[in-house]
């Protein structure tokens, strides 16, 4: 049984980091390089100059949940601070299994996306609340939110529980 434990393990890793990217380099999923391969990079403030512009482009942000509230229909709606990926993910010792997907510290605006949320992010310790992190690919919906951000509607996103990434601001106490 441990050796199957092991074998496991050691394959998450190996296939970048598992679930929550657990590697030296931030890996994607299978499903997020589908929806990258269609998503044109976007600056936060090209897009929330004129969002117009956007409504048939597919994005794909980084954001830190401010706040999650019921959307339309079986929606969610999430309030995000726009953030950034780091170049490389900090890790507390050499192995990789101690790297954490490392997101900047400093926050940029405000963005709203209306995503549906699955059964595991609803309930318990690792479900999507204030403080986690989310990747986002959707289109611009031409609106913004009540703090002047932008609005996605997405069609993918991947989500960090609050334990499970790391800001830059942890750079003192970890290692590159």
């Amino acid at each position: 049984m441990a050796l199957l434990t092991l074998t496991a393990a050691t394959l998450a890793i190996a296939c970048g980091g598992g679930n929550y990217g657990y590697a030296r380099e931030y890996a994607p999923t299978s499903d997020e390089r589908d929806a990258l391969e269609g998503a044109t990079e976007v600056t936060y403030e090209e897009l929330r100059r004129d969002p117009e512009d956007f409504r048939e482009v597919t994005v794909g942000w980084f954001g830190v949940v401010q706040g999650v509230e019921n959307g339309p229909g079986d929606r969610t709606t999430l309030r995000l601070r726009f953030t950034t990926l780091a170049q490389r993910n900090l890790c507390e010792n050499e192995r990789a299994s101690s790297c954490r997907v490392t997101v900047s510290h400093r926050a940029g605006g405000p963005f709203s996306a209306f995503v549906t949320l699955r059964d595991e992010e609803m309930n318990g310790e690792e479900r999507l609340q204030l403080g986690s992190l989310v990747r986002v690919f959707g289109t611009a919906t031409g609106s913004f939110d009540e703090d002047g951000g932008p609005v996605l509607d997405a069609s993918w996103h991947r989500h960090w529980p609050r334990s499970r990434y790391r800001t830059t601001a942890a750079r003192g106490r970890m290692r590159r």
